[in-house]
């Protein structure tokens, strides 16, 4: 696969997604990818992952065209938390079609990966789709329209 890295990407994990981050920048690095590690960077010390996720949402959402990575066990809290920031788009992904999905219809900005859920053999193929994959626009783009209304406190009809 050919990619043609146009931006940076934000990585971010728990301690419980450590290793995990260190195979993903490691892959990042082999693409090409600017890659900035925010932590953590001490496997052994628990962490809190709302902290991490703060940190690489509000990178990513100050960026235009920069994204993000998040791991940690499960993935969930790192979703939630990231989704917490304005301009952040988190999406919670174990596999290529979910990955594919996120970017075409939600134009999501980070990827959320559970290192209890994804498969390592699948990582590369998963990380590649998700850099790779253009959003569709089209439908998808009204929907997005929703979501930053929903940001911004209004009501939708």
């Amino acid at each position: 696969m050919n990619l043609v890295p146009k931006f940076k990407i934000f990585i971010g994990a728990d301690h419980r997604g450590y290793t995990f981050k260190a195979k993903i920048i490691g892959i990042l690095n082999d693409l090409g990818y600017r890659v900035v590690d925010m932590g953590t960077h001490d496997e052994t010390k628990s962490c809190d992952y709302p902290i991490v996720a703060y940190q690489v949402a509000k990178a990513v959402a100050k960026s235009k065209n920069d994204r993000g990575m998040l791991v940690c066990m499960s993935g969930v809290g790192q979703a939630m938390a990231a989704n917490k920031v304005k301009g952040a788009y988190a999406a919670l992904c174990h596999n290529v079609e979910g990955a594919k999905l996120s970017r075409q219809h939600n134009n999501a900005n980070i990827l959320v990966l559970g290192s209890n859920f994804v498969n390592p053999k699948d990582l590369r193929r998963i990380i590649a789709t998700w850099l790779t994959t253009k959003f569709e626009g089209g439908r998808h783009q009204r929907r997005i329209n929703q979501i930053k209304k929903i940001e911004k406190g209004m009501k939708l009809k």
